[in-house]
């Protein structure tokens, strides 16, 4: 297929790349770290030629973990500590600067600092109408504190203030998963290592943030707000009949009884009215039937990770096993939709390279 849309496409700084090595190195192949190194720094060069060639007409790329959640510090008090949100601003206009040549195949992500939800609306504000970024990308909880050990969730009533603006600017937040670190690695992770990442720590981590974001009723605020969430949805759709089995049958009798604020929905209303769900890193033809039964085709939206994963494993998936995906979706239309049709949607793009190929 040609004109695909990917969205969940990372990058780093070149000066800090090799600093995210050590991340990298807890669930990346040891053997192609090399890869991943060099294909993490190109903006547009490797990334274009390897989209081009594979059927990917635009991607949306956006800032890697720990990114700016892993910046404790908000703003700068001591000389020479990073601060998380001029870090943000900083790295928002790099990555304008190298793409602005490019906007026929490449768009971005605003990465942001989630101190202050204010200030992270603002800076959302600016991305989208003055470098016409197409929303942001979290990745998952804000760490904040002396140590980094304390964590914000954006479920909490004070991120309202945050949520309204994205509301109002009508694009997207992705919830993307970060590496556990600190105490939660050393308690949950250190003594089974080989769980970090997509295992099982980088679902567990977005879909307790997610989960959150639901059962206490952001988007019944905020109804036409929008959240996207990668790898086939972190593992909530196939656990989907017993998570509202206990939301509604015991928890929001609890929550009624102690006067909590609790959702006012069922779960698989917010998965059909809220919620995308990319492909990226999950090619699976069987996993991709299972929850197309159950929110439909076209809140899906096709993905590769790169470079996480790679372009030709991604569009391989997509491409070689096109006849069984165009059957479990409902036709060739919906195969175009989950490939690019949704996303142009949401982002209301247009006009790309090989759009209407």
């Amino acid at each position: 297929m040609l004109g695909n849309i990917s969205l969940e496409e990372a990058y780093e700084l070149p000066a800090r790349a090799d600093s995210s090595r050590d991340q990298a190195a807890l669930y990346s192949d040891p053997n192609d770290l090399e890869r991943y190194l060099r294909q993490i720094k190109s903006f547009t060069d490797e990334r274009i030629e390897l989209s081009d060639k594979h059927g990917i007409g635009y991607t949306i790329i956006s800032l890697t973990v720990p990114g700016i959640q892993g910046i404790v510090e908000k703003k700068r008090r001591v000389a020479g500590a990073q601060s998380a949100e001029q870090e943000a601003t900083n790295t928002n206009n790099f990555a304008f600067e190298q793409i602005k040549n490019h906007r026929n195949k490449v768009g971005a992500f605003a990465c942001l600092s989630m101190h202050d939800p204010h200030q992270a609306g603002e800076e959302l504000r600016r991305c989208v109408n003055e470098l016409e970024f197409h929303g942001a990308l979290l990745n998952d909880v804000q760490h904040a504190g002396p140590d980094g050990e304390t964590y914000l969730f954006f479920d909490q009533p004070e991120y309202d203030a945050f949520w309204k603006v994205a509301e109002e600017l009508g694009v997207p937040m992705y919830i993307h998963p970060a590496a556990p670190v600190g105490q939660r690695y050393d308690v949950l992770y250190k003594e089974r290592k080989y769980l970090v990442g997509p295992p099982l720590s980088f679902a567990n981590g977005v879909s307790l943030h997610l989960l959150g974001i639901i059962t206490n009723g952001v988007f019944d605020r905020f109804p036409k707000l929008q959240i996207i969430v990668g790898h086939l949805g972190e593992h909530i759709p196939f656990d989907f009949w017993r998570i509202n089995h206990w939301l509604e049958d015991v928890e929001r009798l609890l929550a009624a009884r102690a006067h909590d604020r609790f959702c006012k929905k069922d779960l698989l209303y917010y998965f059909k009215n809220n919620i995308y769900i990319t492909t990226s890193g999950s090619f699976s033809t069987p996993t991709l039937e299972y929850l197309v039964k159950y929110v439909g085709h076209d809140r899906l939206s096709f993905s590769v990770d790169y470079p996480y994963e790679t372009i030709e494993n991604g569009c391989g998936w997509w491409d070689g096993d096109k006849k069984e995906i165009e059957k479990v979706l409902g036709g060739e239309k919906a195969y175009y939709d989950v490939g690019r049709e949704n996303a142009k949607k949401l982002f209301k793009v247009d006009g790309y390279y090989q759009s209407d190929a």
